[in-house]
């Protein structure tokens, strides 16, 4: 295990409380440490590194000047919340992150009274934090609201929609624009630690004042530098401009990691700020740890680490992960079909289209923390004579479900839905699940939904989807690895809503859909030991159903079981509902449905999620003997 950093100061803070009793100095100093512990314990558990690190002097410094919990700090995604678990009494677990039984990697209200608000989608945090402001003037739980979103997660409507709402009301609330992207010239960064000064010793309504005058009291280089910063901040997207007119005070932009300026510009908020005010910090993600800092996504998401060479402990890969094989597939059928397009949601990287985008630069768009825009821009590239593949999370497609009904499938848009992280993912737990999205689209009219069982079927899906022209089609497919078939050397389109037979038997049939099938091939082959011997299909299809296939499997078995990687109203209840209209029921069949539980299962390895699930192999062979041991069954098959 790696030694653990020295950490003298840090070690006198066991709750935010106890920063208020030190020096900003000591202050420093806690930063500087705190930094050191986040990255030991993440070398340990993984997780999302440089997200923390290019927080850890605004973590202290809003805990130093506010009175948390009182004050509700609300973190925007919160994948940068380890070194707020380590300054509010979470320390000796920190170790646990995104383990079974341990830490979640985002803020969680049960878990801790210093987070307030629970987060893992971006774009929250301004809502939620208006919420708590109208609450505290009506009577609520006191305290101010301070909300602290990235530049990234700026890009959302909800963002906009929360600030709008919030300059109408007009509430006392605090808003923190954490930008890790733009860098800052030095003669910028001494402008904004100036205009930090200046913002600590005037009354709050004559800081614009004292803004506009400062220009001329700087040398001629400096004038230069500031002019040049006000030009850039006139024309970003997300600048002082913009945010006045949405009603918010703006103060920045601040150095981040300048623990005098932060406290200097906090303190004078937290003592004057009578409105909605934004703070614009400047911060390097990934900061004071080289691997991060020279790493292209700053450090964002990693394995266990050494600690010294940032090296990254993956196990040796024995297939291609299913979000490659996508990724692949589509790049090849896109060198022969030039209408195919492909649209994702500032996850390039997540869903593989990093690959695609690099060969096919014009015809692939990242639109941003966007999924609802994300949706109608593909039915309008759809529209406009396109073949475009939307490529998003499971858990993130929920976002966009309004435009998945109205603009995609009311409108019988051929938009391809590519769904990752189907299923349970395992350490970010419930919140990015993709548990909901069989349901929520197969209850759509004219929409084909399927998922494939391996990475071999996935290839001829996305081929399927390719060729489909006649409405909306989606796929859904896990994270992590293939199981290791052969592939398609040149995929052929599936036939629309034909399953497969994967081998033949007896009185129990075992329908399943999607990638439990190799844990029901697993089970198939330990109840053989009880001279049981099931038969076993793919369905392929949640929408259409292969009406034949299921129908033939009812007929020749005394007992038909559906597994799916999904909530209850999903495939089964597709399944269920085909076979009760048919009469199936009528006649005897004992059927079961074997989906994910009406609970939402906290962060572990996925074998150990699918265990809790009950949908792993050995629950799938007890199912099957309870089912023939019941008693209940016919004895016509």
């Amino acid at each position: 295990m790696t030694d653990r950093p020295h950490t003298p100061t840090l070690d006198k803070v066991r709750v935010p409380a106890d920063l208020r009793a030190l020096s900003d100095a000591d202050l420093s100093r806690v930063a500087h440490e705190l930094r050191a512990e986040t990255i030991s314990a993440v070398s340990q558990t993984g997780g999302h590194l440089g997200a923390g690190l290019g927080v850890v002097e605004l973590t202290v410094a809003i805990h130093a000047v506010f009175d948390t919990p009182r004050d509700k700090l609300i973190w925007d995604v919160s994948h940068q919340c380890y070194p707020h678990k380590i300054l509010t009494g979470r320390r000796d677990r920190i170790r646990t992150l995104r383990q079974k039984d341990g830490l979640s990697g985002f803020t969680k209200r049960s878990e801790s009274p210093y987070d307030p608000f629970g987060a893992a989608h971006s774009s929250t945090s301004i809502s939620a934090g208006l919420g708590f402001a109208v609450a505290r003037d009506l009577g609520g739980d006191p305290g101010d609201a301070i909300c602290v979103i990235g530049d990234g997660a700026m890009s959302a409507g909800m963002a906009y929609e929360a600030m709008n709402n919030a300059g109408h009301l007009k509430k006392r609330l605090i808003v923190i624009l954490n930008d890790n992207e733009m860098s800052i010239a030095p003669p910028v960064g001494a402008m904004s630690s100036y205009l930090s000064r200046l913002y600590a010793g005037a009354p709050f309504h004559e800081l614009k004042a004292a803004a506009k005058g400062a220009v001329s009291f700087l040398p001629p280089p400096f004038r230069e530098g500031a002019k040049r910063a006000k030009d850039m901040l006139k024309h970003m997207t997300v600048g002082g401009t913009l945010f006045e007119e949405l009603g918010f005070s703006y103060l920045g932009p601040i150095d981040g990691h300048d623990m005098d300026q932060l406290l200097a510009v906090l303190r004078t908020v937290k003592a004057r700020a009578d409105g909605p005010i934004l703070i614009h910090a400047i911060t390097q993600k990934g900061k004071g740890y080289a691997p991060a800092e020279a790493a292209a996504d700053r450090g964002h998401a990693t394995a266990k680490f050494d600690m010294v060479t940032g090296a990254q402990k993956k196990a040796a890969s024995n297939a291609p992960s299913y979000t490659k094989v996508f990724a692949q597939t589509l790049t090849d059928l896109a060198a022969r079909d030039d209408r195919i397009v492909a649209v994702t949601a500032a996850m390039p990287d997540g869903t593989g289209l990093a690959s695609f985008m690099e060969r096919y630069a014009a015809r692939c768009f990242d639109v941003g923390i966007a999924e609802q825009h994300a949706v109608t821009f593909a039915a309008g590239l759809a529209a406009g004579g396109m073949r475009p593949f939307c490529a998003l999370y499971s858990t993130f497609l929920q976002r966009g479900y309004d435009q998945v009904v109205h603009d995609v499938a009311i409108q019988r848009l051929p938009v391809r839905f590519a769904i990752d992280r189907a299923g349970l993912v395992g350490a970010d737990g419930a919140t990015h699940a993709g548990s909901y999205d069989i349901a929520f689209l197969a209850n759509l009219p004219g929409f084909v939904v399927m998922a494939a069982a391996d990475e071999a079927e996935l290839v001829r899906m996305v081929a399927t989807a390719a060729a489909h022209d006649a409405g909306p089609i989606a796929f859904r497919f896990p994270r992590g690895e293939g199981v290791g078939v052969e592939m398609p050397a040149r995929p052929e389109p599936l036939e629309i809503g034909r399953g497969r037979l994967v081998r033949e038997g007896e009185r129990v049939a075992l329908l399943s859909y999607g990638t439990r099938l190799s844990e029901a091939e697993a089970a198939c082959e330990a109840l053989s030991a009880h001279g049981i011997h099931p038969t076993l299909a793919d369905a392929r299809f949640a929408k259409p159903l292969d009406r034949d296939l299921i129908l033939r499997l009812a007929r020749g078995h005394a007992a038909l079981i559906t597994l799916e990687e999904g909530a209850t109203g999903g495939f089964g209840s597709h399944v269920a509902q085909l076979l009760a209209e048919e009469g199936v029921f009528d006649r005897g069949l004992a059927f079961r449905s074997m989906v994910l539980p009406d609970i939402f299962i906290d962060q572990a390895s996925p074998a150990d999620m699918y265990a809790t699930a009950g949908l792993d192999a050995a629950h799938i062979e007890a199912k099957v003997l309870a089912v023939l041991d019941s008693g209940s069954l016919s004895k016509r098959a």
